[in-house]
């Protein structure tokens, strides 16, 4: 924790410290009014694990990233000052988020083992659905920036995900969502580069197949995980 801390001071001034710590105490406390304290930050933390893994990959590539952003009931971002300046780079930052992410939630999950905590379970539970979700293969999500170093045909099994989820779970934000990632499959289905995309999409055999195994393996430990671990609980969660 002091690391980390240490990390947030190094890589921003103090206003913008203060002002992502700010945006996290006010989700906390919106999240404590609906769901008391203890979710709340649990489900905080998780959401800053996740966000750190993205500011991390990106200063590992020397990319300027701002600090994690909280916005309640909507989770939480990292800004890239800098644009990725091929796919290779882009899908290492996206892979970032869900990675440590996930760390996170099989910490929770161990927390869970070691003192029979019921809550912890349920956050180990919420840490790989959000996980797990943010690894769909479409944009805006990450495993759409992860796929597109893969296929972005890829692109075409998350629009089916997307639709599916937005039909049984109608809200604004996943409206939002449906309306960000309509270009990019209409995108995926044209098929279509110009010269500067192409170049940008220029990744090795190995590069693709790492990444393909990488998101796949991802995606079913998070599947695998979140499943037993619903198995557990007396009623379905998250």
């Amino acid at each position: 924790m002091i690391k980390l801390l240490l990390l947030l001071l190094k890589g921003a001034s103090f206003g913008k410290f203060f002002l992502s710590g700010g945006t996290m105490l006010l989700s906390m406390g919106l999240y404590a009014w609906t769901f008391g304290w203890p979710f709340a930050v649990g489900l905080v933390a998780l959401l800053l694990i996740h966000e750190m893994g993205h500011y991390i990959a990106a200063k590992q590539k020397g990319l300027d990233v701002g600090l994690p952003m909280f916005m309640p009931f909507m989770g939480a971002w990292v800004s890239l000052k800098d644009i990725p300046h091929n796919a290779e780079t882009d899908a290492y930052v996206g892979m970032g988020g869900p990675l440590l992410g996930t760390l996170g939630a099989v910490g929770f999950f161990y927390a869970a083992r070691n003192t029979g905590s019921q809550l912890l379970l349920v956050l180990a539970s919420t840490g790989c659905f959000i996980n797990l979700v943010n690894l769909i293969p479409l944009k805006p999500f990450d495993g759409g920036h992860i796929t597109a170093v893969v296929s972005r045909k890829m692109w075409l099994i998350g629009a089916p995900v997307l639709t599916v989820w937005f039909l049984n779970n109608p809200s604004p934000l996943l409206f939002f969502i449906v309306i960000l990632a309509i270009p990019h499959v209409w995108h995926a289905m044209r098929g279509q580069e110009t010269d500067e995309e192409r170049a940008y999409h220029i990744a090795s055999m190995e590069t693709r197949i790492a990444y393909a195994v990488a998101y796949f393996g991802l995606v079913i430990f998070l599947a695998m995980m979140w499943y037993s671990i619903q198995q557990e609980l007396p009623q379905r969660s998250l």
